[in-house]
């Protein structure tokens, strides 16, 4: 009983792309008909939803998968120019260290995320990147993960910036940690009640160290009762 597995969400999690996404879509609003956001209504969008904000943007729910498949392509010329979540890089890098293996699941473009990781030199540290074109459905790719990697739940764990990565664990019956340094507020995500909310990516080594310990300590304790 020990924790195998971590995975990523990419955009806000691991990757700074907030700013890029606001540009993007704000460049596109006028030719699918939803309403820009200025800077100060950006704040406010934080403590939204998934859901909430795409009924706040009054877009035709017709028309997302076409918004995201152009902010995708839009997002292809920014790479280059993005950067990594302030101390990320060092975290992914301790974690291999201790012997994880590290994936992603984003519904971002994967030739994005390897354009990324390459720039910073962080694809050695990543063993797999699962990609999915609906907005709601990182459930449904947590449990082909979980399938095809033949993992059971408490081997996995889940680490993404939206109240939408929290209810994906949930669905898949996965632990998950919410990092309050990406899209979503740190209001927003602890309503949706996530196993661990964090602050910093320095505190995931620590989170997750003693989540270790404690399955390892769980499994003591079973194999002490069953001799």
């Amino acid at each position: 009983m020990t924790l195998k597995v971590i995975v990523f969400d990419f955009d806000g999690t691991l990757a700074d792309t907030y700013e890029a996404f606001i540009t993007i879509a704000n460049s596109l609003s006028e030719e699918f008909g939803y309403k820009p956001v200025d800077e100060q209504e950006q704040e406010k969008l934080k403590n939204l939803s998934a859901r909430d904000l795409i009924k706040h943007s009054e877009i035709s729910p017709l028309k997302i998968p076409f918004v995201l498949k152009r902010v995708k392509s839009e997002l292809n010329h920014k790479i280059k120019d993005l950067e990594p979540i302030k101390e990320i890089p060092t975290c992914v890098k301790q974690l291999k260290n201790k012997g994880y293996t590290l994936g992603i699941i984003t519904s971002n473009a994967e030739d994005n995320v390897i354009s990324f990781l390459q720039n910073h030199e962080l694809d050695q540290f990543f063993d797999f990147i699962y990609t999915g074109s609906t907005l709601f459905g990182k459930h449904k790719i947590i449990k082909k993960l979980l399938k095809e990697k033949q993992l059971l739940p408490h081997e996995f764990i889940y680490i993404g910036d939206e109240t939408r990565d929290i209810n994906s664990a949930k669905k898949s019956h996965v632990k998950c940690i919410g990092v309050t340094w990406g899209f979503n507020s740190s209001e927003a995500l602890a309503k949706e009640k996530p196993d661990f909310l964090i602050n910093h990516p320095n505190e995931l080594i620590t989170i997750l160290d003693n989540y270790q310990y404690n399955l390892l300590d769980n499994l003591s304790r079973v194999n002490h009762l069953t001799m």
